[in-house]
């Protein structure tokens, strides 16, 4: 928003960052090529004096660099790299990955959080700073607030909240999800989509959950001006009537979290979706006090 509205005109960069670029703002950018040009035209603009990291395995990584002046140092899991991480071991106590040669275990979890990292890492590199400090501290982070929150309950249920709301983003939660448990058997996905923003994603995000879990409600998010039944409505087109199957429709969000909590067994993993660390639902454009991982920690308390 800031690149297309010129707010950042003027202002020069020692580092600039791609991470990666997929679905999103498409109620502000109108088309996807619009927001990838957007985003390009900021490395278009950097002159030689800047140095653009950038994750060279996303479908994206090269044509950001197309145009651009500025030093290039890429970044990668999969591919030869100025900078190269390797995952080790990946499960519910965390990451074992290697970078530049140096083995190291953090909480965070998932293929996501490795890139998050090595990220981290080379844009600390880039501005000079010592290899074995750097992964120091970068073993001691947490996950942040909606982020991948793990919860367990005390009879074995594991409930994760996370701020989920694209379609890359939901499929990126349930592949770490997929290295703990078998989602088709044991995985219960709550999630909603935000009302007055990209409509288009909306059916997208209902296949998703439906096609990956054992179970998928569909439930209210920020509605904000819209009929949250409509929105949901909207989630379950082009569902085929196996996936419908699979489907419970429960506008209240506190009860669509409590439903799932009961229909878990040991086993199951209970994903809530969409909302992370926002403390509000938006409805009628007025904010209402509501907390995921609050309501999530009440209900799975004693299951």
């Amino acid at each position: 928003h800031a690149i297309d509205q010129h707010r950042i005109v003027g202002l020069n960069f020692d580092i600039a960052v791609f991470t990666n670029i997929t679905r999103d703002h498409l109620d502000y950018h109108i088309t996807f090529n619009k927001y990838i040009n957007t985003k390009k035209s900021f490395f278009d603009s950097l002159s030689n004096q800047t140095v653009s990291i950038v994750n060279i395995d996303d479908t994206y990584g090269s044509k950001m660099l197309m145009n651009t002046e500025s030093k290039k140092v890429f970044y990668s899991i999969k591919q030869q790299a100025h900078y190269k991480a390797s995952i080790i071991e990946d499960n519910i106590a965390g990451l074992t990955i290697m970078i530049d040669d140096i083995q190291f275990s953090t909480q965070l979890i998932g293929e996501f959080n490795a890139y998050n990292l090595l990220t981290a890492y080379s844009v600390a590199r880039e501005l000079g700073q010592d290899k074995i400090k750097v992964l120091k501290y970068l073993s001691t982070i947490n996950a942040p607030p909606g982020r991948f929150n793990i919860i367990r309950s005390e009879k074995g249920v594991i409930g994760i909240v996370d701020y989920a709301h694209t379609p890359d983003a939901l499929k990126k939660v349930i592949l770490s999800i997929s290295n703990f448990c078998s989602i088709n058997k044991d995985l219960i996905v709550v999630i909603g989509c935000g009302g007055d923003r990209d409509r288009g994603k909306r059916s997208v995000m209902g296949k998703i959950a439906s096609e990956n879990s054992a179970l998928a409600i569909f439930t209210s998010d920020n509605p904000r001006s819209e009929d949250p039944n409509s929105i949901i409505e909207d989630m379950c087109k082009n569902l085929s009537d196996i996936l419908k199957n699979k489907v419970q429709k429960i506008t209240n969000r506190q009860e669509a979290i409590i439903s799932a909590v009961q229909s878990a067994s040991a086993d199951s993993i209970v994903l809530i979706a969409g909302k992370g660390h926002e403390k509000f639902q938006e409805i009628n454009n007025e904010k209402i006090p509501f907390d995921d991982i609050q309501i999530l920690k009440k209900y799975l308390k004693h299951n």
